[in-house]
């Protein structure tokens, strides 16, 4: 008999260390293995081997697995339970999905390589050969660079031509993108163009399928490329030569729930471990991670042409000033100049996609006539209207002051409070284009409702019309999309954020670049308070450098990332009386320990109640992360944290 230590993978473990179980078989470190926890079974990762203890063991139930997990992904482990501090059991359920405590009906084979040959790849352009060369003369173990690509320009090709040199090595490929909804269109292109065996990894596959394509990526002997969003970094590759990130600068690669990993911080440290490729792409790189790559001697690799030669002008561009109700006659919310193109996209036997940037019950506070923000005098951020007290608030510093009745610019008493969502924007075009086909794609779609489920009819061309909030904009090349269309360009610079700037150009930027990628000729119809606003005008000129120098200067004036390290904390009561007072409390403690920190707050969460609950929050500042990770130490148990946040809200 044999003992061994255990790490459970159960959201229900909170402890820190290691169980130990017995078992008859002799396991290797690293075996994958089911255990009972309390009243469950749960998938476990044999991490050492025990002596016999003084209590009373329970045995291991069964191995997964012949094949231990790769010593990398172990050694990935441990980094991120420094790094990202959270219970154990939430750290090790990234690595294990829990259908693996089921037992499949027939043994998993491996992923195999493809019978046929390949698809021939488009020839290369002049800028993707200088882009290759410029890899290949730097590379070396470990290296990494940011390719830095407008959209259209080809960087998908490039991540082809380097998994082939990398398959031709005997390595692996791990490809991830920030959606799953993007999932199928990278696996069919990389599928049709290699023939290594290619994987889709993510949380929307069936239990079983996750479990058996789990196992076969585990047991897999040759090189394989695995696709998927950031779960996919977690899947039990060996060997990985090349880590792609696509999309880069997409918040959703930031893991919401404990462990509040992000996937670039993770995908760097794999690399490391493997001493592979990393590739990050974005047509829009976030500002800190652009700054860190000159900080830290990173190559930014840089692509502008089309990779198509394209017959047609750049895409036509129609501002509508929002201000201006006369050229709004059909509807509050669609101009008379959109639902004109849209009628003539139809008339063409084109696409349409339909924008709308509105998250969660976030209420707007600005004046329909001038177009005057309520902002916070402190931190230089939107204020938030709350209902209940009538009362405008800054999430991020707790400034507050009363709901003006009248616009302070142009004394207008026309000031809005709400927005439109992607549901009844939807239901007004299917009323006025009753023939034409229409989808709406957010985060409230039933599971037969989501982008992946349809991205076969929308590529072909099937849906006449997509409606849809920021998933739309990322990464999807339809060949017979036209027009886009833009309800609101202002309002995710509504958020009380730092990164809300930041956002808007990204959005703008990328959805406007679902056009006029070659395959036919663009417009676009953007709908915007602020037509001569500087988000939006260095998203339509494409004019990078400029936004990034004005965005990094607000940065470094008001003290965020990449500036300062930050750690977010929230706490919880059943009043808002009793909320305050416990953030209020943390707060003075924190300041009498000593730390080397800004301490910002307490102020309101953003969602203040939630749950039953009242949320307050405090936002720690700190030159050196370490001054963090002591703070989180210390913290009690009903005190929650996010490090590393990518916003405040």
């Amino acid at each position: 008999m044999g003992f061994y230590k255990v790490l459970p993978s159960s959201l229900r473990y909170h402890g820190q260390d290691a169980l130990t179980y017995s078992s008859s078989d002799q396991l290797s470190i690293g075996s994958v293995v089911v255990v009972p926890l309390q009243k469950q079974e749960v998938p476990g990762i044999v991490v050492s081997k025990d002596t016999k203890p003084q209590f009373a063991t329970r045995s291991i139930i069964r191995v997964v697995s012949p094949d231990p997990l790769p010593p990398a992904l172990l050694d990935l482990l441990k980094w991120i339970r420094n790094y990202y501090p959270a219970p154990l059991g939430s750290i090790n359920s990234q690595f294990l999905p829990s259908s693996l405590v089921q037992t499949p009906k027939k043994e998993p084979e491996p992923v195999k390589s493809r019978a046929k040959r390949p698809h021939p790849l488009p020839n290369l352009t002049t800028e993707q050969k200088t882009v290759l060369k410029t890899i290949a003369g730097q590379a070396k173990s470990g290296s990494s660079w940011l390719l830095h690509g407008e959209t259209g320009s080809g960087k998908t090709r490039i991540y082809l031509e380097l998994a082939k040199q990398t398959m031709s090595e005997g390595k692996s490929v791990l490809v991830l993108t920030p959606e799953i909804g993007l999932v199928p269109q990278l696996a069919g292109v990389f599928s049709g163009a290699l023939e290594a065996p290619v994987s889709v990894f993510h949380s929307n596959l069936a239990p079983a399928t996750r479990r058996d394509t789990w196992t076969g990526i585990l047991q897999n002997k040759g090189p394989q490329v695995v696709i998927g969003p950031r779960s996919a970094l977690f899947s039990p590759m060996k060997n990985i030569g090349l880590i792609v990130v696509d999309e880069a600068h997409e918040p959703s690669y930031k893991q919401e729930q404990a462990p509040h990993y992000h996937a670039l911080r993770v995908a760097a440290k794999l690399a490391e471990l493997h001493k592979a490729k990393l590739i990050t792409g974005s047509a829009t790189p976030g500002v800190g991670e652009y700054y860190f790559a000159i900080a830290k001697n990173i190559p930014i690799l840089r692509m502008e042409k089309l990779a198509i030669d394209s017959p047609h002008p750049k895409p036509d561009i129609e501002v509508v000033n929002l201000r201006d109700r006369k050229t709004f006659t059909r509807h509050p919310y669609l101009s008379d100049a959109l639902l004109k193109a849209l009628q003539a996209t139809l008339n063409s036997n084109e696409q349409a996609l339909v924008f709308l940037n509105r998250r969660g019950s976030a209420r707007l506070v600005l004046c329909q006539n001038c177009g005057w923000q309520a902002t916070c005098p402190v931190c230089n951020l939107p204020l938030t209207y709350h209902h209940d007290s009538h009362l405008l608030r800054c999430h991020t510093c707790g400034y507050k002051q009363t709901t003006p009745t009248r616009c302070p610019s142009c004394n207008s008493t026309d000031i809005l409070f709400k927005s439109a969502g992607t549901k009844a924007i939807a239901e007004a075009l299917g009323s006025m284009f009753p023939k034409a086909t229409i989808r709406r794609f957010d985060t409230d779609n039933s599971a037969t409702e989501k982008l992946e489920k349809h991205y076969e009819a929308i590529v072909k061309g099937d849906v006449d019309i997509l409606v849809g909030t920021q998933m739309l904009g990322k990464g999807l090349d339809l060949p017979n999309l036209s027009l886009i269309g833009v309800i609101n360009a202002d309002s995710s610079l509504q958020f009380p954020d730092f990164t809300a700037e930041e956002r808007t150009y990204q959005l703008l930027y990328q959805i406007i670049g679902r056009i006029g990628r070659g395959h036919k000729p663009g417009h676009a119809v953007i709908q915007t308070f602020q037509p001569a606003g500087p988000s939006l005008q260095a998203a339509i000129k494409k004019d990078w450098g400029a936004f990034y120098e004005a965005e990094i200067e607000q940065r470094r004036k008001f003290g965020f990332p990449p500036f300062y390290h930050i750690l977010r904390l929230s706490v919880a009561r059943k009043t808002q009386k009793t909320a305050e007072l416990a953030a209020t409390d943390l707060r003075h403690k924190l300041g009498a320990d000593h730390y080397k920190i800004q301490i910002v707050g307490p102020s309101p969460a953003f969602y203040e109640k939630s749950r039953g609950s009242f949320h307050w929050q405090l936002v720690i500042k700190a030159k050196d992360r370490a001054e963090l990770l002591k703070i989180i130490a210390s913290l009690p148990a009903s005190c929650k944290y996010d490090i590393d946040p990518i916003n405040l809200l």
